[in-house]
């Protein structure tokens, strides 16, 4: 019962590490924004998957991937300092950033801004990344 929400606002899910199915070292590392219906449906995919995986979500003030990276929110230059200074980096062996499909045009930069590490395009659609997750190799 979100009455006393501003309507223009957008939910929003807290920027973090979030640990799904009790990920390891050689655990996937996904990025996605902190837009609240992003965040469930990323989250409950990668659930179904089985994968244990670690998501990162960064604060796009609430805005969609597509939105937050028309916006330069959501860009390489943004992305970089988030993944360098949440931690991720030790809780993994593989650095290897899976980054959603439609941000596609960022890996470049990101590989770049981030030395050292891999940086894979994931799927566009939520549905596919089950698929995707099955078929990861760190």
């Amino acid at each position: 019962m979100n009455i006393y929400t501003d309507p223009q606002r957008p939910l929003a899910t807290t920027e973090g590490i979030y640990e799904i199915g009790a990920p390891d070292e050689n655990s996937p590392v996904l990025l996605t924004t902190n837009f609240s219906l992003t965040y469930f449906i990323v989250s409950g995919e990668i659930e179904t998957s089985r994968v244990p995986s670690y998501l990162l979500v960064m604060d796009t003030e609430g805005l969609s991937v597509m939105t937050a990276w028309a916006a330069g929110k959501f860009v390489a230059d943004a992305i970089a300092p988030f993944v360098k200074k949440c931690g991720i980096a030790d809780k993994i062996k593989y650095h290897k950033l899976v980054i959603p499909g439609y941000a596609a045009a960022e890996s470049g930069g990101l590989e770049e801004e981030l030395a050292g590490w891999e940086v894979q395009v994931g799927p566009r659609e939520g549905a596919h990344i089950p698929g995707y997750l099955k078929a990861w190799k760190p």
